[in-house]
């Protein structure tokens, strides 16, 4: 499974240890990926995510995954976010 944040995008990135001596050894910086279980509103389920937790923080500040998905851009989002949009908004269309 890779690294990578469905939401944000975010992923591994590479740098180095820098010893006392000036020593450069290659590191790897992961992101804090966390599994999380998000509440849809419009869908009336949960929906699981592997996120960073500083996704997980904007989600909950722009009041919750429904409203974020919907107030975001495709072109910010990745192809997973890309594809539970648009079950979202085809179902709040068929709602309404």
């Amino acid at each position: 499974m890779a690294r990578r944040c469905i939401v944000t995008g975010k992923g591994v990135q590479t740098g180095n240890n820098v010893s006392h001596a000036n020593n450069r050894t290659r590191r790897r910086f992961l992101p804090n990926l966390q599994k999380a279980s998000l509440q849809s509103e419009v869908l009336g389920e949960n929906v699981r995510m592997r996120i960073t937790t500083s996704a997980l923080r904007t989600i909950e500040k722009n009041g919750g995954l429904d409203s974020w998905l919907l107030g975001t851009s495709n072109a910010k989002l990745t192809d997973e976010a890309r594809k539970l949009k648009r079950r979202i908004v085809k179902k709040a269309a068929s709602a309404a």
